[in-house]
């Protein structure tokens, strides 16, 4: 069968037959991650911000696999837990290329972390700059800016992050109780689409530059967080735009002797990697009325879908014989499915609001091709919830 049209804007020719064969005798449901699309992520946002240090989001995908193939390419790594330290330094990976970038920090934790060599850390509150004054003594500190998310498919507002009159007062602190007031860190929402976010971001970042400049504080960096997209069913640039733009926009606040700067992508290396291979397991109808069937397929939310809440993420979705929410030459060979997941939770529904047009003809048993899952997936999947296992992961080159 040749690939359906749609697919291409998402794999390349022959990866989709490829994945098909792969898939072929295994259980489902699992991932299949393509390292080919971890090095040439990678390596695009290498080529466009030249001037970057790269600083892998872990938790987008920890599979040793994929930080393994980062690491050989030079790429540092942003932790979250001690866990995901453990794991970088079990693989052979120095604290220097480490940043503890988790503003929510167990005293004991930063302890662990500096006795093991790590020296920079985030923090956005007096007490967790407390902690690691304590703990981590004369450690760069980078200070997070509260940002609203605006434009993000995924937003990280609210939790993270603070105004910049307390980041100020933060910044004089540090300085006073023997840490190194290193930077300043934001992250304007994950999956963003408006370019435009980190044009405010950086201009509350040269505010702060100067200001602190002004009462002594001569900051070095700027941390500008993740937020690159990956290719979903909504549109977004490539990454030379959003390159080209975040450059333009440092060069009219800073000039061409911009602070060092970092960036933490997560999704944009990992989510164009993964295929998410599942199985129509019941399609049903609710009333004779209703004009929708329901679509229950065997990964759900907390199989690693969770990023469908809210219907945030919107997963390109195949069969072997159509493409979701493409116009195919014959639209009559396709229906559209509210498509949810197996457990037992009412909460475990993907698509409601957003229907999925798919082969009319799907039947039970059928297996369904789940794209840009290389992100947040396996890494968000539940332990047993309704006894299943987490998400199986296969590497592969294809």
């Amino acid at each position: 069968m040749d690939t359906p049209s749609g697919i291409l804007k998402f794999l390349k020719p022959g990866q989709f037959e490829a994945v098909k064969e792969f898939a072929k005798d295994k259980e489902t449901p699992f991932l299949v991650v393509n390292l080919n699309y971890i090095e040439k992520n990678f390596d695009e946002l290498e080529k466009n911000l030249p001037y970057a240090k790269i600083y892998y989001a872990v938790k987008a995908n920890p599979n040793n696999e994929v930080i393994k193939i980062l690491a050989e390419r030079g790429s540092n790594f942003d932790v979250a837990t001690i866990f995901e330290m453990d794991q970088l330094f079990s693989l052979g990976i120095s604290p220097e290329r480490m940043s503890y970038g988790n503003t929510i920090k167990k005293e004991k934790d930063i302890a662990y972390a500096y006795e093991k060599g790590i020296r920079l850390f985030a923090t956005d509150s007096d007490s967790d700059l407390n902690k690691i004054a304590r703990q981590a003594p004369g450690s760069r500190v980078f200070f997070r800016i509260l940002c609203d998310g605006s434009g993000a498919d995924w937003p990280l507002s609210r939790k993270f992050g603070a105004h910049p009159d307390v980041i100020f007062n933060l910044a004089i602190k540090a300085k006073k109780i023997g840490l190194e007031p290193y930077g300043l860190s934001f992250h304007v929402g994950s999956q963003q689409r408006d370019i435009g976010q980190w044009d405010n971001a950086i201009a509350q970042c040269k505010y702060m530059f100067d200001s602190l400049s002004e009462a002594g504080i001569d900051l070095k960096m700027i941390n500008m967080g993740g937020g690159f997209p990956s290719n979903y069913m909504q549109p977004s640039n490539d990454i030379e735009i959003y390159a080209k733009e975040v450059t333009r926009f440092l060069e009219e606040d800073f000039g061409e002797d911009f602070p060092e700067i970092i960036v933490e992508p997560g999704r944009s290396i990992a989510g164009g990697s993964g295929v998410l291979v599942s199985e129509a397991v019941l399609i049903s109808q609710k009333s004779v009325t209703n004009h929708y069937s329901w679509l229950y397929i065997d990964a759900g939310k907390f199989g690693g879908l969770i990023e469908t809440l809210d219907e945030a993420i919107k997963y390109p979705i195949f069969t072997e014989s159509s493409a979701s929410g493409e116009l195919e030459e014959n639209e009559s060979n396709l229906k559209e499915y509210i498509i949810a997941g197996p457990t037992c939770d009412s909460m475990d529904i993907l698509y409601e609001q957003n229907k999925y047009k798919l082969d009319k003809n799907l039947k039970e048993g059928d297996k369904m091709y789940i794209l840009t899952t290389g992100a947040y997936t396996t890494s968000y999947s539940a332990v047993c919830f309704n006894g299943i296992p987490p998400l199986k992961t296969y590497i592969t080159r294809f």
